[in-house]
């Protein structure tokens, strides 16, 4: 026992290093400039200027939320019908969801602009109608649009794992019972999958919640999130680093408060949750 317990922590050895190194360090770096002035003096002024900051976050929540939802209500039935498909339908499908995440987020990002342009491919072909441009780009749509597109297959791919494991069986005792369609979906397949829904909220809201690059690019900057508010006083030089470890430190809270909140409600086991 004491060989396989010394070597399970050498195994561990390299994660532990990497992680005191990637997560640990920055983490307590953060919280050192946000608690202190340029001096490195103690003071809750950084944390006292977030007030400046609050519609920066409810923006960024307020999006975050309505991407979150869209996409669970995209990914949701194409995870489900995924399940039906034959073995080598699922696996095309697969590798079609996967196949934007071997690109280049920035690229991903950016295709978006062509296709939303004043001068884009809709607006382009509606000129061909003699329809007047539609304002598509820099909006808030456009920013919540690039969420959903991006950040989709973190929400399908969860719920699909868990969804293609719920035994047969089980909806075969339920249609046998009288169980409709309906009632299997709602008493069977969604309790059982709902450990990857929640899996899947996690992994799209909180990327979201602080995301600066999308919103940049397709909402103009007009409707300013906490991402870009982080990343503007970074990039304003030292005399900045302090407000702006002050709001990454918050945002971190508020981030590790919304994955509290969904493990409350989801189930360790991936059982029934009713």
């Amino acid at each position: 026992m004491k060989k396989r317990s010394f070597g399970n922590r050498l195994i561990a050895a390299p994660y532990l290093v990497w992680a005191a190194i990637f997560f640990v360090v920055p983490l307590v770096i953060m919280a050192y400039f946000a608690l202190t002035d340029q001096n490195g003096v103690f003071t809750l002024q950084n944390l006292a200027e977030i007030g400046r900051y609050k519609k920066a976050f409810f923006i960024s929540i307020g999006y975050a939320a309505i991407a979150t939802v869209i996409t669970l209500l995209l990914a949701y039935p194409m995870a489900y019908f995924m399940t039906k498909m034959k073995v080598s339908s699922q696996r095309m499908i697969m590798m079609i969801v996967m196949l934007p995440m071997w690109m280049n987020f920035l690229i991903r990002t950016y295709s978006w602009i062509t296709i939303l342009a004043n001068t884009g491919i809709i607006n382009t072909f509606l000129g061909y109608f003699g329809i007047e441009p539609l304002r598509l780009i820099n909006t808030p749509g456009a920013v919540i649009l690039g969420m959903v597109y991006d950040f989709i297959p973190y929400m399908i791919l969860p719920i699909y794992s868990v969804m293609s494991k719920i035994e047969p069986a089980l909806l075969e005792a339920a249609n046998d019972l009288g169980a409709n369609a309906g009632a299997r979906l709602h008493r069977v397949i969604f309790p059982l999958s709902l450990p990857g829904v929640i899996s899947g909220i996690t992994m799209v809201f909180v990327p979201c919640v602080s995301t600066f690059y999308i919103s940049q690019k397709l909402g103009g900057n007009k409707n300013l999130m906490i991402g870009d508010a982080i990343e503007f006083l970074f990039n304003n030089g030292p005399d900045y680093y302090n407000v702006a470890s002050a709001l990454s430190l918050i945002l971190m809270v508020m981030i590790l408060i919304s994955l509290a909140i969904m493990n409350h409600f989801s189930d360790d086991d991936g059982g029934v949750v009713i």
